[in-house]
């Protein structure tokens, strides 16, 4: 399936044979203090920029009704985010991974994404839309 926007992925992990748990990691990006002159026009034109993990957060998608109540639960936390990083994490046959079960990978999401490591994961904008990096 191709996933082209957040509704996508729920609809994914949703017909999955085994049941899932969603992985987010929320980013902000930032300008660093060391950024050339070039890379501060190209960063006030909306490009480039270093990706800064806010905040993280594990769902079953039964507990995700859309993208608007990501976005609603997320704006609680009061940081202002310009991606998300989602990666899903499956289950067995009879029970998706629990919260706990989901930490650690977690984590090592967000890090990975700190390296600047996030092939791996399916980042979308603030819309909603699947974004390409790179």
């Amino acid at each position: 399936m191709n996933i082209s926007s957040f509704d996508d992925l729920l609809q994914a992990a949703r017909s999955q044979h085994e049941p899932q748990r969603l992985l987010f990691v929320f980013a902000g990006v930032e300008l660093p203090d060391d950024a050339t002159l070039e890379q501060r026009q190209r960063f006030a034109a909306g490009q480039g920029g270093a990706l800064v993990p806010l905040m993280c957060v594990d769902k079953r998608p039964d507990e995700l009704a859309s993208f608007g109540a990501l976005m609603q639960e997320s704006s609680q936390f009061g940081h202002a985010w310009g991606i998300v990083f989602a990666a899903a994490m499956p289950g067995t046959s009879d029970r998706a991974p629990t919260s706990e079960e989901a930490e650690e990978p977690l984590q090592r999401m967000v890090e990975a994404i700190k390296r600047g490591d996030h092939g791996a994961y399916i980042p979308f904008d603030v819309q909603g839309h699947a974004v390409q990096m790179g």
